[in-house]
């Protein structure tokens, strides 16, 4: 029988609020509409979800990994998939249904390319986060061993990933503009049409790419909405109270098998304090008393590694149960 109310989900559980689902898709494609974004579905992993953004207007979309790109190609979703990550073996990539392009940033990520069969690649720049991506002034060189490959090169994607989270919206501004005169730089070297960058945290700063890679904007966090972004807290996870202590604390069944902590802490929805988050448990201070069996909605401050322990969202409505959509692109 179909689960219709929130109070008969197994928890824990992923819940998506509809009407802040629906602001925040709707305020992103008014901000950066078609393709000024290239939404990054591992915030996600979900095809249904990514079908309401093809609908908002978003065709194209980041991925970032193999599976993801397989995934939006089978679900008709393949027009034009970046792969925004390197990969030493692309043979999977070359057999996809549907127009793959492919970060590369050394000899060994062309070549992977080239012998996968993949077509297009974009030049991976480091733009100041300590992660992938060549140095600005090896682009071009990059760029040409590329185009000798046989591979089209659509020109530069470099993401200001230690801009994005930052609480100072100057402060942010400011290391946005040193990333992307990098990225600029590049681009002078590499040419093409594509300048991808950007996140959720930049997507109405970065004004020199024109494509920006958002993600979690969709479904939010708490370390987001730090921020004072335009956008609503979407999900939560669903948990039950299972315990109550005479001295003033609760626990409930959600744990670390269920929330990405990366980020810290997650919140309570309605006030309170969390003490210990172990394996299975949340132990917290309610901001209102408690019993066992009562639900509470807890709110992760990273939203990707959350949706990632989880086989299902379930889109929700004053506690109906809408819809229930697979997160179908988990894994590897």
């Amino acid at each position: 029988m179909a689960v219709t109310r929130i109070e008969e989900l197994v928890t824990p559980a992923l819940v998506v609020d509809l009407d802040a689902f629906d602001h925040n898709i709707s305020t992103m494609a008014m901000a950066l509409p078609g393709a000024r974004l290239r939404p990054h579905v591992k915030a996600h992993k979900c095809t249904a979800l990514a079908r309401r953004q093809l609908e908002a207007g978003h065709r194209t979309f980041t991925c970032a990994t193999i599976r993801e790109v397989e995934g939006m190609a089978e679900a008709g979703l393949g027009e034009d998939l970046l792969l925004a990550n390197e990969v030493v073996d692309a043979s999977r990539l070359g057999r996809i249904d549907g127009r793959v392009t492919v970060a590369v940033d050394s000899k060994q990520t062309i070549e992977a390319a080239a012998k996968g069969g993949v077509k297009e690649v974009l030049i991976d720049v480091n733009v100041g986060l300590p992660r992938c991506g060549c140095a600005p002034e090896n682009a071009g060189a990059l760029a040409d061993m590329a185009r000798s490959k046989g591979l089209a090169v659509r020109g530069v994607m470099g993401y200001e990933g230690h801009a994005v989270g930052l609480d100072d919206r100057s402060l942010r501004q400011d290391i946005t503009a040193q990333s992307m005169e990098l990225l600029m730089q590049a681009h002078a070297d590499v040419g093409g049409d594509v300048i991808s960058a950007g996140g959720t945290g930049t997507y109405d700063i970065n004004t020199w790419a024109n494509e920006i890679q958002a993600g979690s904007y969709v479904l939010m966090d708490t370390a987001y909405a730090k921020l004072g972004l335009p956008f609503k807290q979407a999900l939560s996870v669903l948990a039950t109270v299972i315990s109550t202590s005479a001295s003033g604390f609760a626990v409930a069944n959600c744990g670390l098998k269920a929330l990405g902590m990366d980020h810290g802490k997650p919140d309570i929805d309605g006030g309170g304090n969390v003490m210990i988050v172990s394996d299975e448990h949340i132990t917290f201070i309610p901001g209102e008393p408690v019993k066992v069996g009562d639900f509470i909605r807890i709110m992760p401050a990273h939203v990707d590694p959350t949706v990632a322990y989880h086989e299902h969202m379930h889109i929700v409505r004053d506690g109906e149960v809408l819809e229930t959509w697979e997160v179908d692109l988990r894994g590897w």
